[in-house]
């Protein structure tokens, strides 16, 4: 018996009045999250869906996605959760291809629209005279809301109305699925990793047990729940240390930094522009640094050396640098505490996890690379769900290969160099547009910069970068490529610059290189 709603359990059992989740003004405890978790267990096993079966959750930031995660977790059923942008279309693609039974969806605003997509989904997939066609469930965006805007469908409350508050737990094993993660689909359609409960578990306690954290912690969760880094990192390894979450369902940086400060928050974890946001608004509007910040974590893509630097001169405190993804639940690596940081690195393996590198035929490269890294342990997924090919064409003998091209120094330390499908190839040379980021982040007019290759018709590829100036700078899009030339090699620089004013990202803010190719 393994179930990965333990880090609620045991929480709500030994602090059951301490404060687990806060939304504004909104304070819930760790027994009331508890409850509710077992009322949303029971309103699912009164459905007949139980162990073995997938529900889908589509939610901000909120105090529902906990309480349905784990209500889920404990009837015994495998959690879907869904990015809160996906179009009815989508919605309905990931429903069909998890052969999800249920959904929970968030109504949304009148600008996101989430509620009706994902019914209009939800229909597409499970049409009428399914058994369950009637099991969609809504999160009103008015709390407590008995009655639905969309005819036809019962909100949460409604349903949990009169439902027990105590429910126990599905006796679930270590290897069965307790959540499928969707990648991104940067090609072909999204692939879901079947992560299980001893794979998210295991990584959630390295995580908590990884940060030299004081105690009475405050997490701010501003990293999508959605996604693999928050849900794990930030709600996982925060509930079993018994942290109080603060939800952020939109993350502003001035908003952040006040929340920041408002909540006594500890430890802050965030995707590069997360941080590289925050520095702008302290830099530019003067916004006040928090200062009960102990412990700050970067992930989801790498991180700019040169935000990394500016951030730990100006917050006071170091960034610990992480590496991973949705197929390993997803913390592999880590600048560890107690170790030297080493800007630039993803650091060490994190404990219990192996990591090397390898060539296209699988042979392990020795030395310091450049090689394609691969990792075994306890955080490695299942498989893709129902994809036997792809998941043959990424893992062999236990060993998951990433796509993420590293070097490896001389004590053990990994860089990524770049994704293998974002190198650009221009007229038969290898160009890693992450280097040609990091050069151009020195340049004292640049806040943020994406290099990616656009077709040209001889040299196959021509280099191509997006730039984001700070505020009141003063330079011309042919000033900086003629900066570049002067500072990079020959067949690596930019020939292409354009300036924007912001770039377009994922839901967990990353920036989404295939809009600007």
């Amino acid at each position: 018996m393994l179930n990965l709603s333990v880090v609620l359990e045991d929480s709500a059992r030994e602090h059951p009045d301490r404060t687990a989740v806060v939304l504004g003004d909104m304070r819930m405890s760790y027994s009331l999250v508890n409850t509710l978790a077992n009322q949303v267990a029971n309103l699912l096993a009164s459905r007949g869906i139980g162990k073995g079966d997938k529900v889908a959750l589509a939610c901000p930031n909120l105090p529902y996605f906990p309480f349905v995660y784990f209500g889920i977790l404990k009837s015994g059923a495998t959690v879907v959760p869904l990015n809160v942008l996906l179009r009815s279309r989508e919605i309905a693609y990931h429903l069909r291809d998890s052969e999800a039974k249920a959904l929970f969806c968030f109504e949304g605003t009148p600008e996101l629209p989430l509620g009706e997509r994902g019914h209009a989904g939800f229909r597409e997939a499970l049409p009428a005279g399914d058994p369950h066609a009637d099991d969609f469930f809504l999160l009103p965006a008015t709390p407590f809301a008995t009655d639905s805007g969309i005819e036809g469908v019962r909100t949460l409350w409604s349903a949990l109305d009169g439902l027990p508050g105590e429910f126990e737990t599905a006796a679930t094993a270590p290897d069965d699925t307790a959540v499928i993660l969707y990648t991104s689909g940067t090609t072909g359609q999204p692939k879901g990793a079947e992560l299980s409960h001893q794979n998210m578990l295991m990584n959630a306690i390295v995580s908590d047990e990884m940060f030299d954290l004081a105690g009475d912690d405050v997490f701010l969760a501003t990293l999508p729940l959605f996604h693999s880094f928050g849900q794990t990192v930030i709600m996982n390894a925060g509930f079993r240390r018994r942290a109080t979450l603060v939800l952020v369902p939109r993350f502003e940086p001035a908003a952040a930094l006040a929340l920041m400060r408002a909540e006594g928050v500890t430890l802050f974890a965030g995707v590069p522009t997360m941080y590289w946001a925050m520095l702008t608004s302290v830099h530019a509007d003067g916004a006040e640094v928090p200062a009960t910040l102990q412990t700050a974590v970067a992930g989801g893509a790498s991180l700019p050396v040169e935000v990394l630097k500016d951030f730990e001169k100006t917050f006071g405190r170091p960034v610990l640098e992480g590496y991973g993804l949705s197929e390993t639940s997803p913390v592999a690596s880590f600048n560890q505490p107690g170790r030297p940081t080493k800007a630039g690195s993803i650091g060490t393996p994190v404990w219990g996890v192996e990591m090397k590198l390898v060539g296209a035929g699988w042979e392990t490269i020795e030395g310091e690379g450049p090689g394609e890294i691969a990792i075994r342990g306890h955080n490695v997924m299942k498989g893709y769900y129902n994809r036997p090919e792809a998941t043959a064409e990424v893992m062999k003998d236990g060993w998951f290969r990433t796509g993420d091209i590293a070097t490896r120094d001389a004590d053990g330390y990994y860089s990524i160099v770049d994704r293998a499908k974002d190198m650009i190839i221009r007229g038969g040379f290898n160009v890693y547009p992450r280097e040609l980021e990091e050069v151009l982040m020195t340049h004292e007019a640049v806040s943020l910069a994406a290099v990616v290759g656009v077709p040209h018709p001889s040299h196959g590829e021509e280099i191509k970068a997006y730039v984001i100036l700070k505020a009141g700078a003063a330079v011309t899009e042919d000033e900086l490529a003629g900066w570049c030339k002067e500072n990079m090699a020959a067949y690596k620089y930019p020939r292409l610059v354009e300036f924007r004013e912001s770039f377009p990202m994922t839901a967990s803010g990353k920036i989404l290189k295939r809009e600007l190719r």
